[in-house]
């Protein structure tokens, strides 16, 4: 077999390569040979039809199989020869197919690009730290007393913060459009659920009212029909609520599982529950950042055909998180962050292959006990994870790129800053506000 490599782009590779006549034909042989004693035809006992008879019938058909085939074998023993690591399957463009002919074909391909690792001590990262004080308490408990907050029907008009029951039928140009009717829909304004538009509208609205309102829709509204357009909604508000917050008390206290009922246990239980999330939070900051450094210190081509196996990837996790079929959305809408991870994992990978790190079992086992930490029963959370390999995997990834993040900050820059709790926990919040 004879091989020759091009490199056509950045990580693109041109192969051409002819196999021997030889191969195919004796392959060729062989399979009609093994056809005999099962092809029935007309005239012809079983299993005594003529080769030459089955040659004649089926000896195209078998020999564009056989192509194929070795095309397949061929490709992989020449990217083996020739040392590439493939990235994805080929694009094949085979020349004129004879029989008893050599067969010569072209394959465009993709390679895994070759990666040095930058000077990691040029990287700039921000650790966060912060105390929870007493007053990040209290902001935590009247969040809590928001969640059990009972909605009490009321008179007057709708305000910022109720809650309303109400009909709409949205029109355009008075056409009626998928999704702009709604029978007993319950909007807590000032929520964001609809757009700032028709939650304006319905302020104002008293219970047994009805309006037409115009709405104008943003022009990055994600329903092409509806970017950018003025709908007509008309509007029947059917009642109006206000919220009642309950009263900060020992049976405040034990919905959230404080026995004893005392204010001094409820605090120091949701201050416990700060300092996880707060812990999750920052975790999840530095390893941000961190990863933002790499990305920023190498130039990395990332392969087609693994940008598109993410793709697929982040449109099932949306359809598993979100709850609904993310399968007709843009490849486009997923690419830029596609491009992004599997660059990193190229550049993660390559960083543990030249290092050799290897995952700890300590931390591994760190890791699976905060984890089941929150559960009432942790051993058996600790067994599941133990005794199901695919889930033993998710952990273990968890612990290499923490130690990935840890070799990097070893010698990254790294600066200290110590801020307050509201903008580590609600970063956009505090930006905006």
């Amino acid at each position: 077999m004879q091989v020759s490599v091009e490199s056509t782009g950045d990580i693109e590779r041109k192969l051409v390569i002819e196999v021997p006549a030889e191969r195919v034909d004796q392959e060729v042989e062989q399979r009609l040979k093994d056809m005999r004693g099962r092809v029935r035809l007309d005239g012809f006992r079983p299993g005594k039809v003529p080769p030459s008879v089955i040659r004649q019938r089926y000896g195209q058909a078998v020999h564009q199989d056989v192509v194929a085939d070795v095309i397949q074998q061929t490709f992989y023993e020449a990217a083996n020869q020739e040392s590439l690591r493939v990235a994805g399957a080929p694009n094949v463009v085979p020349e004129k197919i004879e029989m008893g002919k050599p067969l010569k074909y072209e394959a465009i391909v993709e390679v895994y690009p070759e990666i040095e690792i930058g000077a990691i001590d040029t990287i700039e990262i921000t650790r966060q730290s912060t105390e929870i004080t007493d007053a990040d308490i209290d902001k935590m408990i009247e969040v809590l007393r928001t969640q059990q907050k009972e909605w009490i029907t009321k008179e007057g008009a709708v305000e910022d913060g109720d809650q309303v029951i109400l009909d709409f039928d949205g029109s355009i140009d008075g056409e009626p459009f998928e999704g702009g009717a709604a029978e007993d829909f319950t909007l807590d304004v000032g929520m964001g659920r609809m757009i700032p538009d028709f939650e304006k509208a319905v302020i104002g609205m008293k219970a047994g009212e009805e309006k037409v309102a115009d709405v104008a829709f943003p022009d990055d509204y994600h329903a092409e029909n509806l970017k950018g357009k003025t709908v007509q909604f008309k509007l029947n508000v059917k009642e109006v609520k206000g919220s009642v917050l309950p009263e900060v008390n020992e049976e405040f206290y034990k919905k959230f599982g404080v026995e004893d009922g005392s204010e001094e246990s409820f605090r120091a239980e949701v201050k416990k529950n700060m300092e996880r999330e707060l812990a999750q939070k920052l975790k999840a900051h530095l390893k941000q950042a961190v990863m933002d450094g790499l990305a920023a210190t190498h130039e990395v081509t990332a392969p087609s055909a693994l940008v598109a196996d993410e793709i697929k990837q982040m449109r099932a996790e949306m359809s598993q998180n979100g709850g609904y079929d993310a399968s007709s959305l843009p490849d486009e809408m997923f690419k830029g962050e596609a491009e992004r991870r599997v660059k990193l994992g190229l550049i993660v990978g390559e960083i543990i292959k030249q290092n050799n790190i290897e995952k700890d079992a300590e931390r591994v086992q760190a890791m699976l006990e905060d984890l089941a930490a929150s559960y009432e029963d942790p051993s058996s959370v600790i067994e599941y994870y133990r005794s199901n390999p695919q889930a033993m995997q998710t952990v273990e990834a968890a612990v290499l790129e923490e130690m990935i993040v840890d070799w990097v900050l070893d010698q990254a820059k790294v600066i200290d800053e110590v801020t307050d709790f509201d903008s580590i926990m609600n970063p956009g919040k505090s930006e905006a506000a």
